[in-house]
């Protein structure tokens, strides 16, 4: 359950803080009126194409940021120079790691993503200042290692059939967060050959299940990445959730 927001009138508030999601669903839900126009004044909306790096792992991280749209996908690198996906964050995720000097993972935008990026300092600032912010940046922390641990069983457990509903159940309840329709669309954010890397399949199985995922009438598949879903119910069902 999401934390309780602050009573705080919106004339109080920025503009470009009014009708974003982080605020009301992310970390910046914890922060006064006050804040929120500190942070504003040192903060940057920006756009990010697809396949731009945010984070490399192990380089300086100079600032956080609060995914506004998008998908991000996090990557750890090998000493052979293998890459393994290792999860994904969207809207309205925070993006970064507080009082670490590097990043743990390389972050790319695996569709254009819009972020709300703010200094370093400035944050490590006001979770020192403000127990909430703290709390909700533990509860996100919480909620990826329990999908990590969710994760695990997916791979280690589930038939190809069920991994590929799985992760098209993942994309499907968190591509959209404001959503509400019945009939869910979305755009796949990944590549075949990185849903497969995702999952631990090949391409060919990842295509063969998904093909049969759409003969079962179970998802829509338009111009080989638009995927409609007319019951996440049935899809759950199929994913073994």
């Amino acid at each position: 359950m999401d934390a309780p927001r602050k009573d705080i009138h919106n004339s109080e508030i920025p503009v470009l803080c009014r009708a974003c999601e982080a605020r009301h669903r992310g970390v910046c839900g914890a922060l006064s009126a006050a804040q929120l126009i500190s942070l504003n004044k040192q903060s940057n909306r920006r756009y990010v194409e697809s396949g731009s790096e945010l984070i490399g792992e192990g380089r300086d991280a100079g600032s956080y940021a609060n995914i506004i749209s998008g998908v991000v996908k996090l990557t750890k690198m090998m000493a052979d120079g293998r890459q393994q996906i290792v999860g994904l964050q969207f809207a309205p995720d925070f993006l970064g790691r507080p009082f670490r000097a590097t990043g743990g993972v390389t972050a790319d935008a695996a569709t254009a993503v819009d972020i709300c990026s703010f200094p370093k300092s400035v944050i490590e600032r006001m979770i020192r200042e403000t127990p909430e912010l703290e709390h909700r940046l533990l509860e996100q922390t919480l909620k990826e290692l329990d999908e990590a641990r969710d994760w695990m069983l997916t791979l280690g457990r589930k038939t190809a059939s069920e991994k590929v509903a799985s992760f098209l159940f993942l994309i499907a309840t968190n591509i959209d967060p404001a959503s509400e329709a019945d009939l869910v669309r979305f755009e796949l954010p990944l590549t075949r050959s990185d849903i497969a890397d995702f999952l631990g399949l090949t391409i060919e199985t990842v295509s063969r299940q998904m093909t049969r995922l759409r003969k079962d009438g179970i998802i829509l598949i338009a111009n080989n990445r638009h995927v409609e879903v007319p019951d996440l119910a049935k899809l759950a069902e199929r994913a073994s959730l």
